[in-house]
């Protein structure tokens, strides 16, 4: 038994008006998988579910919201926030994270990949001076750099300072929306982000898992570009970031990140460490490779081959 492997149609969804067409190209690059990402408009259903039924591919996941709200015709995976102060954007996030669930019952997909929310800072949100620094530094060592350091140490403790409120409200809707999943046999994947202010904070995915206390219901999702960008902001080290979430981990997003800092390039060109996220892997995971639109075919297919063999060599080798 090996983990499943599909592509994310975030890297085309934005060029098909059908859905059927869509599915139809991701399966012409050799994928027997893939994941519905939070770009899917409500127009690329009827083709979706037609393709679905004839088997032209398998689903393996949707990623939050999925399909999109009527009207919303980008992908917009934070248009409503769980963590919101506004009780009104709250249930809407909680009313559309449930279609995305019925959604993902529906077409046969097992998983649902969720961003959590945001602490929210109507003056002088902390971020602002990390990502200043980060931009004027590009080349730094941000470890040896004592003058960040103690910048990120007092944005942090501004950060948590703030985060509880907004914590507490993605925490209550998550005790309302799992019960749901429950029923639809549909696990929930709480994934890492890569801004400063997202939630959850990195240490905190573990303690999230135990609060939940249905680790047979929700996991973690790693995403590998998110979690080199914080590695290089010193907000967490890959492997021991991996290491503490390993046990709770259902399924990864897959894609590298180059030389500046951007990430979704293809798997292989970056700074990012396969062979190490690779040994983390376990037959029950989903692999999804999530590219940028900007990739061509080729990118696709050589990222499709690198992951390839890297479950061969884990899993048949």
């Amino acid at each position: 038994m090996k983990p499943s492997l599909a592509l994310s149609t975030c890297w085309c969804s934005h060029r098909h008006q059908d859905g059927y067409a869509m599915l139809r190209e991701m399966a012409g690059l050799g994928f027997e998988w893939a994941e519905l990402s939070h770009g899917i408009r409500i127009t690329l259903v009827p083709g979706i579910l037609k393709a679905v039924e004839e088997g032209v591919i398998k689903i393996a996941s949707c990623h939050n919201f999925c399909p999109l709200p009527a009207g919303v015709m980008h992908a917009a995976p934070n248009l409503y926030l769980p963590s919101s102060a506004d009780a009104r954007e709250r249930d809407q996030w909680l009313r559309h994270s449930k279609r995305t669930i019925d959604f993902a019952h529906q077409v046969k997909a097992t998983k649902v990949v969720l961003h959590l929310g945001s602490v929210e800072f109507f003056w002088f949100n902390p971020a602002g001076k990390v990502e200043a620094h980060l931009a004027a530094h590009p080349a730094a060592n941000l470890s040896a750099d004592a003058t960040y350091q103690q910048l990120l140490a007092k944005s942090l403790a501004k950060l948590k300072a703030r985060m509880p409120a907004y914590w507490d409200n993605t925490k209550a809707g998550l005790v309302q929306l799992l019960p749901y999943a429950e029923e639809k046999g549909v696990l929930l994947g709480f994934e890492n982000r890569e801004k400063f202010e997202e939630l959850p904070l990195d240490a905190d995915h573990p303690d999230l898992i135990a609060f939940m206390a249905k680790p047979n219901a929700c996991g973690y999702w790693h995403d590998t570009g998110h979690a080199q960008i914080k590695q290089h902001m010193g907000l967490l080290n890959h492997r021991e970031h991996l290491e503490k979430n390993a046990p709770h981990a259902i399924g990864f997003h897959l894609h590298d990140v180059s030389a500046e800092g951007r990430d979704h390039h293809a798997i292989g060109s970056g700074k990012i460490d396969f062979e190490m996220v690779s040994s983390f892997w376990r037959p029950e995971h989903t692999l999804v490779i999530e590219l940028s639109p900007r990739l061509t075919p080729e990118e696709v297919l050589s990222s499709k081959q690198r992951v390839e063999q890297l479950v061969a060599k884990r899993f048949l080798g």
